[in-house]
């Protein structure tokens, strides 16, 4: 994996940049849609291409170690073959999802026991574990095993918290320094800064974090009840110690509004399942704002989905249609809210690069900013 830095904003922190991986470069500032167990929900890999406009797709290894397993999908030859999407993956280490199995799991210093979501049977994940199972997946990014304690614990716990992160993220590099990639592609492993709300914790676990040199950075544990601005606080503190010349990645954020912001202050990558969750709640983001499509108000509105968006879904479908499908609650209606709202954060993206590399971010994303957030 490579990354160059191409363009930095003069009156912000945000910046362009290319990632090339084996399965194809990936332009950033980026978001990737959100395919937990192999499948971004609803959403076919031919139209993640085609109409959303995808660079890179996010798997998650927990659900994916719980099922299909590792066994069928290094019979498969990895994720990529068997979901039929030809490019980059980046696979999260399931930390999040283990922490978040609350009486379900114990901490370890050697990793966490924790019981299915699906049988209850019992699981042990460990740093070599869950670089083992991202070899089976063959994801082109692999995140390192950390803890992702909630918002509100102690900065005592946060602290302590942290050095086990520090020490399983050693342990991560370790064993992927041991191991190679099943299936003839390389991979990479980035860290996970982490430490809460606590600034100082947060610079020592970005600066200890780079001392280890990993390829590329995430940025976790926000976005889970902290204020917003609370979370760009601490994204800018990460921000000012990660290098430059090194991707950086916001976990499980956000809305459009989040993006725009943490684009402002030097990330590179993002994720979150909201585009697609939102959508199959009838929440439809679009050039013009955002709109409940089961609204009595869209009923016999035949004015295209977003006359904004360049995209087959947004120009072919009415508000009528869409809503029509959610009263009859057909599975077309949640289909195409989920590519409407997909293909809208790409073309937020592709936009935020335009006016990054033409100097012009900061303006933009104040014009911008009350057209998207606005409840039509």
């Amino acid at each position: 994996m490579r990354f160059s830095l191409l363009h930095t904003d003069t009156d912000t922190q945000a910046r362009c940049g290319q990632i090339e991986t084996a399965h194809g470069t990936i332009e950033t500032p980026i978001f990737m849609p959100v395919g937990t167990v192999g499948t971004v929900k609803s959403v076919e890999p031919r139209d993640l291409r085609a109409e959303v406009q995808a660079e890179i797709i996010l798997g998650n290894t927990y659900h994916l170690y719980l099922r299909p397993g590792t066994a069928l999908l290094e019979q498969a030859g990895g994720l990529h073959p068997f979901m039929r999407w030809d490019g980059p993956i980046l696979t999260d280490s399931g930390g999040y999802q283990v922490f978040s199995l609350e009486g379900l799991r114990k901490i370890t210093e050697e990793g966490v026991r924790f019981q299915s979501h699906l049988d209850g049977s019992y699981h042990m994940f460990t740093p070599e574990s869950v670089v083992d199972t991202q070899r089976s997946i063959g994801s082109d990014i692999m995140m390192v095993l950390d803890e992702c304690p909630p918002s509100d614990v102690s900065e005592d716990y946060a602290r302590t918290s942290n050095e086990l992160t520090m020490r399983w993220a050693a342990r991560c590099k370790q064993r992927f320094a041991e191991t190679e990639g099943l299936y003839g592609h390389d991979q990479a492993l980035f860290a996970i800064v982490q430490g809460v709300l606590f600034p100082d914790i947060r610079r020592e676990s970005a600066r200890r974090l780079v001392d280890m040199d990993f390829p590329g950075y995430a940025i976790g544990g926000l976005s889970v009840g902290e204020a917003a601005a609370q979370m760009y606080e601490m994204v800018a503190v990460c921000c000012e110690e990660l290098p430059t010349h090194k991707p950086r990645y916001l976990m499980g954020v956000g809305t459009p509004a989040n993006l725009l912001e943490n684009i402002a202050l030097g990330v590179d990558m993002f994720d979150c399942v909201m585009p697609t969750r939102n959508g199959r709640n009838g929440n439809i983001f679009t050039t013009q704002g955002i709109l409940n499509i089961r609204n009595k108000k869209w009923h016999d509105d035949f004015s295209a989905l977003d006359p904004g968006l360049d995209r087959y879904t947004a120009q072919t479908y009415s508000k009528a249609y869409l809503r029509h499908l959610f009263i009859a609650k057909e599975m077309l209606g949640p289909r195409l809210a989920s590519l409407q709202n997909l293909a809208f954060y790409l073309w937020l993206m592709q936009e935020a690069r335009t006016a990054i590399r033409e100097g012009r971010f900061a303006a933009w994303k104040r014009s911008i900013l009350p057209q998207i957030s606005r409840r039509l």
